[in-house]
């Protein structure tokens, strides 16, 4: 039973990292990407009118 208690801990953590990456992946575009990127249009416009000489 040693080596089901060994293997436990990353089956663990890999199906975490699964579940995180689907998530991520999901998260991208859809419905909400044209305010997130409206959002950072601001940013970066904010940003470009706040440095001088350029």
């Amino acid at each position: 039973m040693d080596y089901v208690s060994a293997l436990v801990p990353p089956i663990v953590m890999a199906t975490f990292f699964i579940f995180l990456v689907r998530t991520i992946v999901k998260s991208q575009g859809g419905a909400n990407k044209a305010k997130e990127d409206a959002a950072v249009d601001a940013v970066l416009a904010r940003a470009e009118a706040g440095q001088p000489g350029k």
